[in-house]
């Protein structure tokens, strides 16, 4: 029955809102996300800065609390789990882990999730610094370092709330066409997955252009993420228009920034309707937190404009049977990137309520 479709969104989750020693030597003791988010300024005229957050507050990822907070908020309107950002830098170096740990260990919130790789060296410039130099090296040692990845998660696949596709983990990889040999790591991890009991694993590539889509399921990928965050950039504005733009940003330091009503009609494509492509939702984007007058911003996102979003993506997948019906929300609290659907002091629960009421209304 129609009524018994069911869409799957699963919010990506960063857990950069507690101090680590790293995040302390490269821009100061007590960093956190919320460090950036509390400095940004508004740039123009009706630029929504500073963002700040309602019910949750200033909150400390380490607090258990907060934690249980966010699963209680996310599962009444509708999100069906988390999506934890996983850093594993090679040689067994992890960054941000603990927030997902105390999750695992302590099988609290009883929260669905799962897990994305966030396979990428870190930059000084995408974080808040004003220089580009490498922080910390992604590295790809071999298929030693790919199996001590894998046992340091097993725990996590093998919790009866990590979210499954055809009974298998679903992990998801940010960077697929970084790694050295992505079909050595997929057939390295689907034979531990056996070997230790599971199914296997489902494996979803996370891509920004629809034009590699069918290079990441040759690679041996189960599935595609596609992200469209840019394209609107990429495909819609002339060159004299961009021209302009960046005579904006370097002269007026004002930076790129589109109307997010003209936007968001390109974050979803025929290609999301593909039986293994998982589209994404995206309330809004300001990177200007970060990155200044060099951000890129989609102005005055609303409640409003991201439900029309959201029933755009339903229309495209509601033919997919209920397992396929995955869509990424990005995100659920990437607040230095204007890109969260937490409540804040200008929108409370509004982009949550735009999320419960899709849902009941594809019913």
């Amino acid at each position: 029955m129609e009524s018994d479709k069911k869409t799957r969104i699963i919010a990506f989750y960063l857990p950069q809102f507690h101090p680590i020693p790293e995040n302390d030597e490269w821009w100061g003791n007590g960093f956190t996300e919320w460090t950036n988010v509390g400095k940004a300024k508004p740039l123009f005229k009706g630029h929504y800065q500073p963002r700040v957050p309602a019910d949750l507050g200033y909150y400390d990822l380490r607090v258990p609390e907060v934690r249980e907070k966010q699963a209680e908020i996310a599962g009444k309107h509708g999100i069906e789990g988390f999506c934890y950002w996983h850093y594993w830098f090679g040689n067994g170096k992890r960054l941000l882990e603990r927030p997902f740990n105390e999750v695992l260990s302590s099988g609290k919130p009883d929260f669905p999730f799962c897990l994305a790789w966030a396979n990428e060296s870190w930059k000084g410039f995408p974080h808040g610094l004003s220089n580009r130099n490498t922080l910390i090296e992604q590295l790809y040692p071999g298929i030693e370092d790919y199996e001590n990845h894998f046992y340091n998660l097993l725990t996590a696949f093998r919790d009866e709330r990590y979210i499954t596709f055809d009974g298998k983990p679903i992990f998801m990889v940010y960077m697929p066409f970084q790694l050295p040999n992505p079909k050595e790591f997929i057939v390295t991890w689907q034979n531990l997955a056996l070997k230790n009991g599971l199914k296997g694993m489902h494996f979803i590539a996370h891509v920004f252009q629809k034009e590699r889509i069918q290079e990441a399921l040759d690679s041996g990928f189960d599935s595609v993420n596609i992200n469209r965050l840019f394209d609107y950039g990429r495909f819609n504005r002339s060159l004299l228009f961009k021209v302009k733009l960046w005579l904006k940003r370097e002269l007026l330091k004002i930076p790129y920034y589109y109307n997010y009503k003209d936007v968001y009609p390109t974050f979803s494509g025929i290609e999301d309707e593909a039986s293994n492509v998982f589209p994404t939702i995206i309330p809004g984007w300001d990177h200007s937190p970060r990155s200044g007058s060099h951000g890129l911003i989609y102005h005055k996102a609303s409640p409003e404009l991201f439900e029309k979003h959201i029933k755009q993506v339903f229309d495209r997948v509601c033919h997919k049977n209920n397992e396929q019906r995955i869509i990424f929300l990005k995100s659920w609290n990437e607040w230095a990137e204007g890109n969260y659907v937490e409540p804040d002091l200008k929108y409370g629960m509004g982009f949550l309520e735009a999320i419960s009421k899709s849902i009941n209304n594809s019913k």
